[in-house]
């Protein structure tokens, strides 16, 4: 068969040289149909060829015209797709070189820097106001757990939230409204008077800054070129340090000054802890005043169609760099940068067409799952898992030692000041004037006859089954002090905090109380240990060995490497901890773990701003961030629930989890050479 429609068959000796010759059927006139086919439509015609498997012509050329046009199709699709690729990552990688790196990163590596220390300082302060306030407010010990729970929550939810927003609306826009409503709550909270309110301004402030890690992190990537990404982003890490380091000092230099506050009237009272709490809003006023004054991230334009905007942004960061270099006159030369097409919002847009706004809401919402399913987590399914695994075992680790060191030295000396107890059996003390302080001490079926306690402080002082008859309280202070079991006759008590709930089982007989102070009283001596602002301040310095060498050694090593090498060693610094029998011990094992440990955090936050599109970047680590704030949560409960009982249990926990993941360390995608796509 031919395209013309010619037919071949073979005759013997059918040409001179008996070669097969081709030949056209005989033409059949009009009137010589046969009765077979009389009446028949010309189309419905049976082909001949149909008998011997032959397709038809017109098959033939429909079947070729529709295989070059999918080759026509495929080819036109992959092109498009190199095109894009090239296009954008690659093109902007290149963009990013000729910027260099100069006066703008720098100057935005100091305002994102500020934000980020803005984050590590909330994290400590919680800890620190939290001796004076549950004094000064009355907070129970189940309330007090609740402050801090909270407070986790909020920064959780903050990281999911923020970090979805900032690739919808944008790094500069998000990071502005992050700094802002952790300023504004955290003002509020410095007067609130009454717990309620304090517990909601340090939740709404947990939730502003609990999206500046996802944020700081993906904005300050998309201005770096590839050589310079991962060290640049580790000596970043060092601001969070300097946030609790910035935290531990000035609390150590004012929560213990009571004079440095002020009351006015009886309802509203400044004490030094809320002065504390209102230093430690500088870092965050002086980012937010820098990120005003910063652009937004080039790349995010571009992913959304911005071509213009993001072209003037790269061109100021070239001619700052290279100005400052001494080299105004080179120019910045590019003239067209391509953007990827951004058809993803179709369908939120078609389907806001129609509905009511709940319906409407509920499909935005549904669809942005959607797109982050699918362009974030499903082509990297197996990365992500192992980056959920590897934040969980770093949190539970980190975080939940992070808890127990302060605990345990807190237990430590609870443990040693109760060995020094002093116990008092059947004393009998008459026409006394006590005028110096009773300290840890227990007085078990005494007589205390005409006595006088005045301008004292009972501290730790438990009086059981004693008498106390014609005696006079004046002037007295107390802190853990309690009377069981005691019968009080003729006795006064006048301008004390001894009131009704530290009087357990007891009987009153003729008894006064005169001017008492009621309710809940600081003792700033008491409540305020110097070794714990010790403790936090030597735990966040020993943070900056870890921080440099990480720095150092992020692009020259790996990120793998990186983080395989510090859980293993973290690994080993925990398993020491069993060792440890003494506070000076205890803090020891604590600043080298912290100094070790930080490098697998700088190598997870670098993969996982390197890991992900841009389109989505901000969205995976926010989702990512909120999952190590849950595994804090639950790992500051478990840790907290074995001090004084064990300590095995927890230091072994953080030990398999530090192993299993400097093991599986080799699983992780190395992106040290990778163009952020």
């Amino acid at each position: 068969m031919t395209e013309a429609g010619e037919y071949t068959y073979t005759q013997d000796g059918g040409g001179p040289d008996g070669y097969p010759y081709q030949t056209d059927y005989p033409p059949q006139e009009e009137d010589a149909a046969s009765d077979a086919t009389e009446g028949a439509d010309e189309d419905d015609q049976m082909y001949e060829g149909e008998y011997q498997g032959i397709p038809h012509p017109d098959e033939i050329k429909e079947a070729r015209r529709a295989a070059r046009l999918e080759a026509k199709r495929k080819a036109r699709l992959t092109a498009q797709q190199e095109e894009e690729e090239e296009n954008l990552p690659e093109q902007y990688e290149t963009i990013m070189e000729d910027c260099g790196h100069g006066r703008f990163q720098w100057m935005l590596f100091f305002v994102l820097g500020l934000a980020l220390m803005a984050d590590g300082v909330d994290g400590f302060v919680v800890g620190f106001v939290l001796p004076s306030a549950e004094k000064d407010m009355c907070i129970s010990n189940a309330n007090k757990g609740l402050l801090g729970l909270l407070v986790y929550v909020a920064m959780m939810v903050g990281a999911l939230v923020w970090g979805g927003l900032c690739d919808k609306i944008g790094r500069r826009k998000c990071l502005i409204y992050v700094l802002t409503i952790d300023l504004v709550f955290s003002f509020l909270s410095c007067f609130a008077q009454g717990y309620g309110f304090f517990l909601f301004f340090r939740f709404c402030s947990g939730f502003g800054i609990g999206g500046s890690i996802p944020i700081v992190y993906t904005y300050f990537t998309e201005f770096l070129q590839m050589d310079k990404r991962g060290e640049h982003l580790s000596w970043l890490c060092m601001f969070w340090m300097l946030g609790g380091l910035y935290a531990s000092f000035t609390a150590w230099g004012i929560i213990p000054h009571y004079g440095w506050g002020f009351a006015i009237g009886t309802q509203f009272q400044m004490h030094s802890w809320r002065l504390f709490i209102l230093v430690c809003l500088f870092p965050a006023l002086a980012a937010l005043i820098g990120v005003i004054f910063m652009p937004e991230s080039p790349r995010f334009l571009l992913e959304n169609a911005r071509h213009d905007e993001a072209w003037m942004i790269l061109r100021k960061v070239h001619d700052t760099n290279w100005k400052a270099k001494g080299e105004p006159e080179r120019v910045f030369t590019v003239t067209n940068i391509k953007t990827p097409q951004t058809q993803e919002d179709d369908f939120i847009e078609i389907q806001s067409d129609t509905g009511t706004a709940f319906q409407r809401w509920t499909v935005r919402k549904m669809t942005m799952l959607q797109q982050v399913e699918q362009l974030c987590f499903i082509p990297y399914k197996t990365e992500t898992l192992l980056m959920v695994f590897f934040y969980v075992s770093v949190c539970i680790s980190y975080h939940g030692l992070g808890v127990w060191f302060p605990d345990m030295i807190k237990y430590m000396q609870y443990e040693e000041y109760e060995s020094k107890v002093r116990v008092f059996h059947r004393e009998r003390v008459e026409r006394f004037h006590f005028n110096f302080s009773l300290v840890n001490q227990v007085h078990r079926e005494g007589e205390y006859i005409h006595d006088k306690f005045a301008n004292i402080e009972f501290k730790s002082v438990k009086f059981e089954n004693s008498l106390f008859e014609n005696c006079y309280f004046e002037d007295v202070k107390s802190t853990n002090t309690f009377f069981e079991n005691c019968t009080i006759k003729n006795t006064v008590f006048y301008n004390t905090d001894l009131w009704q709930e530290k009087f357990k089982n007891c009987r009153m007989d003729n008894t006064t109380f005169l001017h008492p102070k009621k309710g809940c009283h600081l003792n700033f001596q008491e409540e305020n240990d110097i070794v714990i602002y010790m403790v936090s301040f030597l735990g966040s310095l020993a943070v900056l060995p870890g921080n440099i060498i990480s720095a150092l050694f992020m692009d020259k090593l790996g990120r793998i490497r990186i983080i395989g090498g510090s859980m293993l060693a973290s690994s080993a610094c925990t398993f020491l901890l069993l060792l440890s029998f003494s506070q000076g011990v205890v803090i020891c094992w604590q600043c080298l773990f912290y100094a070790v440990s930080v490098a697998a955090w700088n190598g997870l936050e670098v993969i996982s701003v390197e890991l992900y599109p841009s389109s989505k970047r901000g969205t995976a680590f926010g989702i990512l961030n909120g999952i190590c704030k849950f595994a804090a949560i639950i790992a500051s409960f478990i840790f907290a629930a074995f001090i004084g009982i064990t300590k095995i249990i927890p230091i072994f926990l953080a030990f398999v989890a530090l192993v299993c993941g400097g093991l599986v360390a080799l699983k992780l995608p190395e992106t040290r050479e990778k163009i952020l796509c």
